[in-house]
């Protein structure tokens, strides 16, 4: 009974106006669309808003924080989520995600580079516009 791969992550966002925007540019860059788009159910909050993507092997979501939480904001190291990373098909598509980063006025956390994890590891790291870290990678030996 072993799991056969990571089925979704979900994100809370605080201000939902600034992370839509950032999240819809981001999926598509990365080939995903929306899957559902809700007000309300299955969100717990009446009129909290949810909206899923789905890519070619990948699925992610964002959820609007509850209104009493949206003063906290996300920190590196806290108890939680540290971050998290797409996987790039090429040291160019990360590249590429790089320029509309850039575009997106995102802020960088580490511009594309090859890290000394394992040989031909390359990486951008970057946050979203409430201070989650995310990541794009490619790996050759995960082709």
């Amino acid at each position: 009974m072993s799991a056969s791969g990571l089925h979704h992550i979900a994100l809370t966002v605080n201000d939902w106006d600034r992370a839509e925007p950032f999240y819809r540019a981001l999926a598509g860059t990365l080939g995903a669309a929306p899957f559902i788009e809700a007000r309300g159910t299955p969100h717990r909050a009446a009129d909290g808003r949810v909206l899923i993507f789905v890519g070619d092997g990948f699925m992610f979501s964002i959820w609007e924080a509850l209104a009493e939480h949206r003063s906290n904001s996300f920190r590196d190291y806290n108890v939680g989520l540290h971050h998290f990373a797409f996987q790039a098909r090429s040291r160019e598509a990360v590249d590429e995600l790089y320029a509309v980063l850039l575009e997106l006025d995102a802020e960088i956390v580490d511009p594309p580079q090859e890290y000394g994890y394992v040989p031909g590891y390359y990486a951008v790291f970057f946050r979203d516009p409430d201070g989650i870290r995310l990541e794009y990678a490619y790996l050759p030996a995960a082709e």
